[in-house]
């Protein structure tokens, strides 16, 4: 059984969006242990919608990031949300012989939404024949953005610094990495040893994408700091801008909900404006006719921003 939420958001003119989500939507997962639930959240009218799927942060679920998702909905895009095997809603043990693998579960569970997109498209009332699934692009935070990376063409080095399976996808037109981590030679030696996949290769990140980085996000797992978290950027090829917000930690002001826990830094004008730019990205990203990111970097740019900085290559 689903549950099925309209909300009413507001649009960047003040105009109220109504917002349909359904939840949980369940895409069969043969050899993952578990099937995979997926929340899906569109505009209630509009059509030719463009989608952004997003991956969670490590223990997170599809019920997290509502400040990002329920933004994206009401300003025009299906958001598909699924649940990673490392959620705390599913309480798989770290024993689980799974649990070396859901690094690469993630990415699979990335593709099979994909895959999945007239099954996703159908449970919500209303939206079938609206979506448009030549326009579709991914975002992630933590953890899920190093998830995401993947399908724009970052590789896992091996242990001989070679570069593992090309898991890009095609069908992936732009990216929104939050947080992503950085290269895997400023590993702490527990990093190193319990989390391998985190040797990223940024070289063949080639599909267009925005870098988001706090200026004071000290991660534990590196021996740099919050530096660390603009390599993505400093080492992909072109087509990438990097928003560093100053003042802001992993949460990045409170991009995984309202007043959760785990934001130490809670800010609403820094997530106002990470809203603002990301979905400014997207729709330009997305629609080259649109010219709405062109405007705000440029503003941005030419008018210092008391939250952040922008550039682009």
């Amino acid at each position: 059984m689903s549950d099925t939420n309209t909300a009413t958001a507001q649009t960047n003119t003040g105009t109220p969006t109504a917002v349909v989500s359904v939840k949980p939507v369940v895409l069969p997962a043969p050899g993952r242990g578990e099937d995979l639930q997926v929340r899906v959240s569109a505009p209630a009218a509009g059509g030719d919608l463009p989608v952004v799927v997003f991956s969670h942060g490590f223990g997170w679920s599809m019920n997290g990031y509502a400040p990002l998702a329920d933004h994206w909905a009401a300003h025009g895009f299906v958001v598909i949300q699924p649940t990673h095997l490392d959620s705390r809603t599913l309480g798989i043990p770290v024993e689980d012989p799974r649990t070396p693998r859901i690094w690469r579960f993630r990415i699979e569970d990335l593709a099979r939404v994909l895959d999945g997109l007239d099954v996703l498209e159908a449970a919500v009332p209303g939206l079938t024949g609206r979506v448009d699934h030549d326009r579709i692009a991914v975002a992630g935070h933590s953890w899920g953005a190093q998830t995401a990376s993947a399908l724009l063409g970052a590789r896992i080095l091996d242990s001989d610094g070679v570069p593992g399976e090309d898991m890009s996808d095609p069908r992936v037109k732009a990216g929104v990495l939050l947080a992503l981590t950085g290269l895997g030679d400023d590993l702490t030696p527990f990093a190193a040893e319990h989390f391998p996949f985190m040797k990223p290769s940024f070289a063949t990140m080639t599909t267009p994408a925005l870098v988001v980085a706090g200026d004071k996000d000290q991660s534990p797992l590196s021996t740099r700091g919050p530096d660390w978290f603009t390599d993505p950027y400093t080492h992909s090829p072109g087509s990438k801008s990097l928003l560093t917000l100053f003042g802001a930690q992993h949460s990045l002001g409170g991009i995984p909900g309202y007043e959760v826990a785990e934001t130490t830094d809670e800010n609403p004008a820094r997530v106002a404006l990470i809203q603002h730019l990301t979905t400014a990205f997207l729709h330009s990203a997305l629609t080259p006719e649109d010219t709405g990111w062109q405007t705000a970097a440029t503003t941005l740019g030419e008018a210092p921003h008391p939250l952040g900085e922008l550039r682009s290559k």
